[in-house]
């Protein structure tokens, strides 16, 4: 799954994609590059980040995905980074595939039974707070067995809304409410996430606790320490991984499958 931040301010690669032009050759690189799936994002969800607003959101999203669709065709899948129902089916209507929730389907009521009428994907991600709050909710007694019960429960909410336990992902949530020490421990946890069924998306790229780790303050200089933790997150079950750096990834996944193959 390859970034695509529309946002001017996201953590790493904010005011990049400015302009539809931008985009649309970033998603060609992405995809020739091996890219599965195309993340669209117009909501910074970095700590700290403001909340711009469905309005905002559409404004920013809408017309970069017309673009995508206009010159790709349907063929790629593309993913929404959105936890609000009115951006999701602005979204849906344009051509969008998934639902890429960091809210894990908390922040707007309308979304789960959105996303159920219109039967797509929908990656629930843990996570607790929202960007202004979410540092200071990193406080766990068990931290795999939290995560797993907030995910289970999040998944129960999904379902009780009509949302096919078919169409469910599980991302972990690296950097939502998690400490560099909670970052490295859940990703040696996941086979404990992956007993439960739901395929497992993981999204490491160039976040915070490996820049902790290598002492390396730039986001961009982090490919090599995010490469490790795909190759860490392939080995514990892994489906999809969330990267900026495609091309470089594409490579350590399929080595990665190579020595952990299913």
């Amino acid at each position: 799954m390859a970034v695509l931040n529309l946002t001017p301010d996201s953590f790493s690669d904010g005011g990049r994609l400015q302009g539809t032009t931008a985009v649309l050759a970033a998603a060609r690189r992405a995809l020739a590059q091996g890219a599965d799936v195309l993340d669209l994002g117009a909501q910074s969800s970095r700590p700290g980040a403001e909340v711009v607003g469905p309005e905002e959101e559409c404004r920013r999203l809408l017309p970069a995905l017309a673009l995508l669709r206009e010159h790709l065709g349907p063929g790629p899948l593309i993913s929404i980074d959105t936890t609000q129902a009115a951006v999701a089916a602005a979204a849906l209507d344009a051509g969008a595939d998934w639902i890429n929730d960091v809210s894990g389907g908390r922040a707007d009521p309308g979304l789960l039974p959105l996303l159920a009428e219109r039967g797509c994907p929908l990656v629930l991600m843990h996570s607790r707070g929202d960007s202004t709050t979410m540092d200071a909710l990193a406080c766990y007694g068990d931290l795999c067995a939290e995560v797993e019960n907030e995910l289970l429960q999040a998944t129960e909410v999904a379902c009780r809304a009509g949302v096919a336990p078919g169409n469910i992902l599980w991302d972990p949530g690296l950097g939502f409410a998690k400490t560099t020490e909670h970052n490295l421990l859940l990703l040696a946890g996941l086979p404990r996430l992956g007993r439960h069924g739901f395929p497992l998306l993981v999204g490491p790229s160039r976040k915070r606790f490996i820049g902790a780790v290598l002492q390396e303050p730039r986001p961009r200089a982090r490919l090599w320490g995010t490469a490790a933790s795909v190759c860490r997150a392939i080995a514990g079950g892994a489906r999809v991984v969330r990267v900026h750096d495609v091309g470089p990834i594409v490579q350590t996944c399929r080595m990665a499958d190579a020595l952990w193959p299913r």
